[in-house]
């Protein structure tokens, strides 16, 4: 709210152009319908559209589709390199390290780092009992008994219809949690967008470990790490959790020192310069493959 009364006030105010730096852009997970729901990532992009921005600056987005909600000019930054870099020369003997892609939406992205890094990908495909027994809430199951109308209640002569529910259909079921891949006696690496339900992660980490992985790393852009996560991730088999600092979590790192931090403010700098001297953006974009 405060970012659009600024964008208006900038508006009113008769300025040429209103550029904002976004690196973590709010609800961008939530891009899809799914059932009846709203996309609330199309709300966003309307509301600060109209508020006056008239230029986006942001880094990995959920979905590269939603630069497509905004009616302007988006740069989605990749931090890709970084955290290839941080691979590289911050963890040993990553020559015998295995890409993960926690699940199977996070393939290209897993496999894209993989190309550049040389080494193979494993995927975790399934999902825990925990994750199938949180589902069965009972909203979207269909009352058990549904009361006929009798003789004495109606009111009409004519035949009503049955009001009861044709039997349900079970949804597709998922399979127990598995990784696709060869893992045994190497370094895992999980490579995300986003770290936020970090209890996923820990499930993940256990699986990895019972396969055989020896070393486990998380990767990520964002870290929102929320809730409880530092405990959870002090207490789960994941060896280290690298995100970069488009969200702030010094707090966080205080409390778990398993928690890594890449710096990207150099790259952002470098965007804001580029674009108030009118210059070229395609740069920033030259490590940058179509899957990342």
């Amino acid at each position: 709210m405060e970012l659009l009364i600024m964008c208006y006030a900038c508006k009113t105010s008769c300025a040429r152009n209103i550029i904002c730096v976004i690196p973590y852009l709010p609800y961008s997970k939530q891009s899809k319908m799914k059932k009846r729901g709203c996309i609330v990532s199309k709300l966003v992009a309307k509301m600060l559209t109209k508020a006056g921005m008239t230029h986006l600056i942001t880094m990995d987005l959920h979905q590269k589709e939603i630069q497509g909600f905004f009616d302007m000019p988006v740069d989605n930054l990749r931090a890709a390199p970084f955290l290839i870099n941080y691979i590289e020369h911050k963890i040993p003997d990553y020559r015998n390290s295995v890409i993960i892609a926690r699940n199977p939406s996070q393939a290209k992205r897993a496999t894209a780092i993989a190309e550049r890094l040389r080494l193979g990908i494993a995927v975790i495909h399934g999902e825990s009992e925990k994750e199938r027994e949180s589902e069965l809430d009972g909203r979207t199951s269909p009352p058990s008994t549904v009361l006929k109308p009798t003789l004495e209640s109606r009111k009409s002569v004519f035949q009503l219809p049955n009001l009861a529910f044709p039997p349900r259909i079970n949804p597709k079921e998922k399979l127990p949690m598995d990784v696709v891949g060869d893992v045994s006696g190497k370094i895992a690496i999980i490579v995300e967008d986003m770290i936020d339900d970090v209890e996923a992660f820990a499930r993940a980490a256990d699986v990895l470990r019972e396969r055989g992985a020896y070393k486990i790393y998380v990767m990520a852009t964002h870290g929102l790490l929320s809730s409880d996560a530092p405990r959870v991730i002090d207490g789960s088999n994941i060896d280290e959790v690298v995100v970069t600092n488009t969200v702030p979590h010094e707090v966080q790192k205080i409390q778990c020192h398993k928690i890594k931090t890449v710096d990207i403010s150099l790259l952002l700098s470098e965007a804001i310069r580029r674009i108030h001297n009118q210059e070229s953006m395609s740069y920033l974009f030259r490590d940058i493959t179509a899957e990342d």
